[in-house]
């Protein structure tokens, strides 16, 4: 029989119970200690409330995984914006004289963007249906073609408007 190692912190009674009162029990008594609910310099009443609030949440089924999913879904996030935003840091920065004019900017942000929202796809390894329905169908080949060919007309004629109002 094939026994799989796990570590402390994947224990059941660790990451059922442990791990969310730790969590519930900082966050209450954090709210608690700022807000001077009970008064000021009460800290032994704001940990007592925190602990039984705690111990009260760790005992639901239902909110601890809400909360876990919560979690679950800011770490991810937070990794998100955080990969967003040293890419564009790259771009955005301007230092040692290197400065890129705003349009750059701003097309360097869709593309990070764009590129960011794609790995993120790739990533969380989400099917590709929405792919599959828009590229690999009778008429996407066609349709893409002239979708391009319009975008690019209308960013044309976009730049030739823009440059011949300044001129004015």
């Amino acid at each position: 029989m094939a026994t799989t190692q796990t570590t402390i912190l994947q224990n059941y009674i660790f990451s059922e119970f442990i791990i969310p009162f730790i969590l519930m029990f900082f966050i209450i008594f954090a709210v608690l200690d700022r807000s001077k609910i009970f008064g000021a310099d009460k800290r032994q009443v704001n940990a007592f409330v925190a602990g039984a609030v705690a111990l009260i949440f760790v005992s639901a089924l239902y909110p601890k995984r809400v909360v876990g999913n919560l979690i679950l879904f800011l770490t991810v996030a937070i990794v998100v914006i955080f990969v967003f935003l040293m890419l564009y840091g790259f771009i955005a920065s301007g230092k040692d004289g290197l400065e890129l004019e705003t349009w750059m900017k701003r097309g360097g942000f869709v593309i990070i963007f764009v590129a960011v929202v794609i790995a993120v796809i790739w990533a969380s390894g989400i099917e590709w249906g929405a792919i599959d329905l828009l590229f690999k169908q009778p008429w996407s080949n066609t349709f893409w073609t002239n979708f391009i060919f319009v975008a690019a007309i209308a960013g044309a004629m976009a730049v030739v408007i823009k440059t011949g109002s300044k001129k004015s």
